[in-house]
């Protein structure tokens, strides 16, 4: 099943609400599991990426810290506080 036939089931089919709140837990602890992922794999220095809403792409930086849920990332439209789960290693 790919992503598409997915979301067509989640909004369609005739969940539950308990089932549709297992769903949310899931992708709560899915979305966790990347963001220790990413953390693992960063420290100040390392060059990463990111996809700005604001800025309308892809934004790429240097990592200046690592918080518990967010790091900071210089860029040359500025600093931002980005959280870990939205970072990808350049």
């Amino acid at each position: 099943m790919n992503l598409k036939e997915v979301c067509i089931e989640i909004q369609h089919g005739r969940w539950s609400n308990d089932d549709l709140n297992t769903i949310i837990e899931a992708v709560k602890w899915k979305r966790a599991q990347l963001a220790k992922s990413v953390k693992s794999s960063i420290r100040p220095g390392t060059l990463v990426q990111f996809t700005s809403q604001k800025m309308g792409g892809v934004v790429s930086g240097t990592v200046e810290s690592v918080k518990i849920k967010f790091a900071t990332v210089n860029t040359s439209r500025g600093r931002w506080r980005v959280p870990i789960n939205m970072l990808e290693t350049a």
